[in-house]
């Protein structure tokens, strides 16, 4: 069981977030806003914050920006909305890498939250052992801003799989998030060459470059 804090200034996606991560066990609190949650952090700890971009009193990147500032291992997820999406890059170099895209289901919930749980357990060693401990381990150093570190165990995993299209696109943001668009469209590109479908790839290089990408159609 983790503890969950919920931040968000709409009743419903706070039920929602609620019940279902009470159902799945974990123990959960609820902030309607940025200073709410700043102070729900202040008099305890979490597991795992859900923060909402879009906050009617502080930005959630401001609050993301003031919890980092004070507790760098904090994990965060995003809660984004469809115009949002251009933000949510703002707070990867923040240290967030995971995300909630509105609307969401009680099983997208889980899977994300289940995942960011099971990555702070991840160690060194096992992500020499596998291609989803190395993808985990090199997402939670990303989060931390261990750039390099992150890139070691992601060309790891494509080294043990090199059909893996995520490893590519992780790669493509550490190289975004250092500034190098060019090496960050080569490697986003390099996953939908491995899986034209993969849609974590195809948003990205749609929203680096501005325009919507056509995957080339297979071969007759």
């Amino acid at each position: 069981m983790a503890r969950i804090l919920v931040v968000d200034d709409e009743k419903n996606v706070r039920v929602t977030l609620g019940q279902c991560l009470v159902e799945a066990g974990h123990e959960v609190d609820l902030a309607v806003g940025g200073e709410h949650a700043l102070q729900k952090l202040d008099e305890g700890s979490y597991d795992l914050v859900l923060l909402d971009i879009k906050l009617p009193d502080l930005d959630g990147v401001e609050v993301l920006r003031r919890i980092k500032h004070r507790r760098p291992e904090q994990a965060v997820v995003m809660i984004t909305a469809y115009g949002t999406i251009g933000t949510a890059v703002e707070t990867m170099k923040l240290g967030a890498l995971d995300y909630l895209q509105k609307p969401f289901t009680p099983e997208e919930i889980r899977s994300v939250v289940a995942a960011v749980l099971s990555r702070q357990e991840v160690t060194e060693e096992e992500a020499r052992q596998s291609v989803r401990a190395a993808v985990e381990y090199a997402k939670a150093c990303i989060s931390r801003g261990k750039s390099q570190d992150a890139i070691l165990h992601l060309k790891r995993a494509i080294s043990l799989n090199p059909d893996n299209p995520e490893a590519y696109n992780l790669l493509g943001l550490v190289a975004e998030l250092g500034g190098q668009l060019p090496e960050a469209l080569k490697m986003y590109r390099a996953a939908l060459a491995v899986d034209p479908s993969y849609r974590p790839a195809l948003a990205n290089l749609e929203r680096a470059t501005g325009w919507r990408y056509t995957p080339p159609a297979p071969p007759a």
